[in-house]
């Protein structure tokens, strides 16, 4: 058996005879002696002639090849010892679904609604400008990686376990591609309905899923937590908490710090979702007039540095839209998603700067990023006619300081305001902007022009706020039985990576559970 790999036009990619074929001969085997099965799948853009690059497992023999994919272990946890898990997001469903299959019983606690009902509050943001705090593109079930793009492409040095957590979105009904495809996605359009199949997992097998259910407190006896108290006046009782509620929780920051449960300032970035028209970006990347009926939309990367700030290209979504994403009425936020076809006329990603607290303030308070994040969200709202329509200013004109006279047609549904995004935004955000911009149009021709738009603000790229835990047992540094995981507690960025946070903290609490049993 040997991995080996092949290089295809992309006329070519489906036509697995031919890849046999190539395989055999490069193998000095006969065709009919061989059996092959896909791995990896990817593209090289880098020369002029745009390829598919393919690794294949091939074997001499007569049986075919099976892929191997996860096999669940759920079990009835109906009566076994509870969790508590505050947060249906990537982290919380995930961690839910390792419960199951150590023999413990989930208890979500997610102050949001459930995907369906949460459809209805997200056309009230996109049509009539109204923000519901507690079910948005942020909060509900499935947290804010439902109504995304479903990126699935992680820096994770654990390959087990980012192929663990493919393989389990894979058996609850994702596409096998996710399996093989170097960048994998899902789709906003495929993903309500894997995170309903998720959830139903979860209640099939004992455990429980509470919706409009909002914590506001903890009981807690000599530093131990011993109960979880929501807004509805309950009292779920567990020796075990696992906080999972994303970066856009604010008010548990406010209720850890007004508990004197320690929290602290971490870096974050800020910035501006800029976006072109996807022909552009794919004749960019792809070296042709039109990337043609064989090639993805294509994507892009980018970074660099500018003086003491790092600025970077974020959650780039090739054939996609951009959504507003504000958890509260006074603010705007923007952010980008795509389908799984990625066929919208638009490309959009985030360009942000990445900022250390010390450079806001002192760092030793917990909300010195929290508060600026929340002051150019409130200036970006006003500055927008105090509607959910986005500031927003061609590109060209952002980096020259130019009033824009006039905005091109945008992905983004509750509409443009025409405003001066280089006056608007904090200096330490738009000068790098504006350097880092000039230095994208070099390294992407046809890059930086007046065909983009930027829209402010792009600002929940992560938490501002890290919640600490003990590295070895991954407990609160402070309160014993509180799991702080995710995205929200500074320990993810992403769908797969918090997933994995999940399941780590699953294992600890499991550990811990045995070792006083």
């Amino acid at each position: 058996m040997k991995e080996v790999r092949i290089r295809v036009k992309p006329e070519q990619v489906e036509d697995q005879e031919l890849h046999k074929r190539i395989l055999a001969k490069q193998l000095k085997l006969p065709v009919d002696e061989l059996q092959i099965q896909l791995r990896k799948r990817s593209i090289d853009a880098r020369k002029e002639q745009v390829k598919y690059e393919l690794i294949y497992t091939a074997v001499q023999g007569a049986k075919p090849l099976e892929r191997k994919v996860y096999q669940s272990q759920y079990q009835d946890v109906s009566s076994k010892e509870p969790v508590v898990i505050i947060g249906a997001g990537p982290a919380g469903l995930f961690a839910a679904l390792r419960l199951i299959e150590l023999g413990m019983k989930p208890i979500i606690l997610e102050r949001g609604k459930d995907v369906r009902e949460r459809r209805r509050d997200l056309r009230a943001i996109n049509q009539q400008h109204l923000v519901n705090e507690d079910s948005n593109y942020c909060f509900g079930e499935g947290g804010a990686g439902t109504y995304s793009d479903g990126k699935l492409y992680t820096r994770s040095g654990n390959k087990k376990m980012v192929r663990r957590i493919l393989e389990v979105l894979h058996f609850h009904g994702a596409r096998e591609e996710i399996l093989i495809d170097t960048h994998p996605h899902i789709g906003t359009n495929k993903l309500p309905a894997l995170v309903g199949k998720i959830s139903d997992c979860i209640r099939e097998y004992g455990g429980e899923i509470h919706f409009n259910t909002k914590l506001v407190d903890f009981e807690i006896e000599n530093e131990q937590l011993k109960a979880c108290l929501t807004a509805d006046g309950k009292s779920f009782v567990s020796k075990y908490c696992i906080l999972a509620t994303g970066h856009s929780a604010r008010d548990i920051f406010e209720l850890l710090h007004k508990r004197k449960i320690q929290i602290e300032a971490k870096p974050f970035a800020l910035g501006v979702r800029v976006e072109h028209n996807q022909n552009l970006i794919d004749s960019i990347q792809y070296h042709c007039d039109s990337r043609g009926e064989y090639l993805p939309a294509a994507s892009y990367k980018l970074v660099t540095q500018v003086g003491k700030f790092p600025v970077y290209s974020f959650c780039m979504c090739p054939g996609g839209f951009i959504v507003p994403s504000a958890t509260a009425q006074e603010e705007l936020v923007v952010n980008g998603m795509s389908p799984s076809r990625r066929d919208s006329q638009f490309a959009n990603s985030g360009i942000v700067v990445s900022i250390q607290p010390e450079q806001l303030g002192d760092p030793s308070d917990p909300f010195v990023g929290l508060r600026f994040q929340q002051e150019v969200e409130r200036n970006m709202w006003i500055a927008g006619g105090k509607t959910q329509a986005a500031p927003a200013q061609l590109l060209k004109d952002f980096v020259q300081g130019k009033h824009s006279q006039q905005l091109n047609d945008c992905s983004y549904q509750p509409g443009l305001t025409s405003a001066n995004l280089h006056e608007e935004l904090p200096e330490m955000i738009r000068k790098p902007l504006q350097e880092a911009f000039k230095h994208f149009g070099k390294k992407m021709p046809g890059y930086l022009s007046n065909h983009a738009q930027i829209l402010g603000t792009e600002s929940r790229t992560s938490s501002p706020v890290r919640i600490p835990r003990n590295p070895k047992n991954l407990e609160h540094v402070q309160l014993g039985g509180l799991y702080p995981c995710g995205e929200g507690a500074g320990y993810a960025g992403g769908i797969v990576s918090a997933a994995i946070d999940g399941e780590r903290c699953v294992k600890a609490i499991y550990e811990a559970y045995l070792a006083k049993a």
